[in-house]
């Protein structure tokens, strides 16, 4: 994994993804230059420090700063190798938006030269990296561009999806395969050539779209089947039934491996890249489209069922147990848990109580409403009421005898030991 220490790689877009890649390529022994148009994150980072919460990333981001193998900057810089880590949202109608991606390749395109490669790691509808060669090749007519010319091209494109676990980036980066589509296989030889470097896992080549669409398929599958797992405590619930007793006698199968349920499905992947695969080919994802369809309606679910829970205790205070899309991280993008915790802060204002233990404020979405962010012992202390919504490893950590006496809608099945009987009973916690 020895690494030419004259390399010079240039990453565009330094958040959750871009950071850390362009902290583990700084690390290899490249001189590495990370491109984004804030310039808080900029300064931010040339000072040795992170504005994202990942396990280990501060201590590297601050090893490499210190080393001068990465700077941080809002213009763009010649490289050897340009990586593309910017967002790919989607509109209201859950078309995808790849405008950030084709600004990126704008920006880059003036400082190519020959012999540079450029990869896109973005998750990106299927077609997306040949858009950027296309781009490239009007906007640079000088070079020859993969896919678009006759003979050797004088650059190389390629697309690497990320494929990794928030709160394990920095390890998954480094042991995950990965999936390398060029827009030639000339292309995916250098890139591949190019993630060798520093990568342990296995690096496997194909087409750019190829790669495109595997990305998009491991989310939609698993949002195929978490969304099974709501559909399945929505009926329970209807059936009065505990889905997490139903679920995990079933599981006791030797073919049959069911998710858990949840207040829906969060983060910038899953609830997202699914949208990319319908809008690609909307005649034939009739599947994927339900599975997304029923994700968002656990989360409606939720803020109803929540809602009449707590007109029924109009003087109990409230604690919502957490904001993020997952446990024991900061990312609130997408998150099912924040919207039904705004929900209710929006609905019963100053009743509603607000504990994230990662982070250091509310949400924009809580402005206005009277919601107090507070730590968890003033919550057992002081709410009657209490919903929880992401089961941090915190939350885990609340032994029976501080809960036993609350009412407590569990969407995590986070506490399986609760009683049975009185207020804490499974219907609550079967949501």
């Amino acid at each position: 994994m020895a690494v030419n220490i004259e390399q010079k790689v240039t990453v565009v877009g330094l958040g959750y993804i871009g950071l850390p890649t362009a902290a583990l390529i700084a690390r290899s022994g490249c001189q590495v230059t990370g491109i984004d148009v804030s310039a808080t994150v900029v300064e931010t980072i040339n000072k040795g420090k992170v504005h994202i919460e990942e396990v280990d990333l501060d201590g590297l981001v601050q090893g490499v700063v210190a080393r001068g193998t990465l700077v941080a900057s809002t213009t763009m810089a010649a490289a050897d190798t340009f990586v593309i880590a910017v967002p790919t949202p989607h509109d209201a109608d859950y078309r995808p938006d790849i405008s950030f991606v084709l600004d990126a390749a704008r920006a880059i395109a003036p400082a190519l030269e020959a012999g540079n490669l450029v990869i896109l790691e973005s998750t990106s509808p299927v077609g997306t990296t040949e858009k950027v060669a296309d781009l490239i090749a009007d906007l640079r007519p000088d070079l020859k561009v993969p896919g678009r010319c006759s003979g050797a091209a004088d650059i190389f494109i390629a697309h690497c999806p990320e494929r990794v676990l928030p709160g394990r980036i920095l390890v998954e980066l480094v042991d995950n395969d990965r999936c390398i589509g060029g827009v030639t296989p000339r292309c995916a030889r250098r890139a591949m050539t190019f993630y060798r470097q520093f990568v342990r896992g296995a690096c496997v080549t194909t087409t750019a779209r190829a790669a495109e669409m595997v990305k998009l398929v491991e989310n939609s599958y698993r949002d195929v089947n978490i969304a099974f797992a709501n559909e399945l405590s929505m009926m329970a619930e209807a059936l009065g039934v505990d889905v997490w007793e139903v679920i995990r006698l079933a599981n006791r199968h030797p073919r049959v491996n069911i998710l858990q349920p949840g207040p829906g499905v969060g983060g910038h992947c899953i609830a997202v890249d699914p949208w990319f695969l319908v809008h690609g080919a909307p005649e034939h994802s009739r599947l994927i489209r339900t599975a997304r369809e029923v994700n968002i309606a656990k989360t409606a679910h939720v803020i109803g069922a929540t809602e009449m829970l707590v007109s029924q205790h109009p003087n109990a205070r409230v604690a919502c147990l957490g904001l993020a899309f997952k446990p024991n991280i900061d990312d609130f993008r997408e998150s099912p848990a924040l919207e039904v915790a705004a929900a209710l802060a929006r609905r019963f204002g100053p009743q509603i109580d607000i504990v994230e233990p990662y982070a250091r404020g509310l949400p924009m979405e809580f402005a206005g409403t009277g919601a107090r962010l507070i730590d968890l012992d003033s919550a057992l202390s002081e709410c009657e009421l209490l919903i929880v919504l992401v089961d941090h490893d915190l939350f885990k950590s609340i032994p029976l005898e501080e809960r036993a006496d609350k009412i407590v809608y569990d969407t995590r099945g986070l506490w399986l030991d609760q009683p049975s009987g009185g207020h804490s009973n499974r219907l609550h916690r079967a949501a």
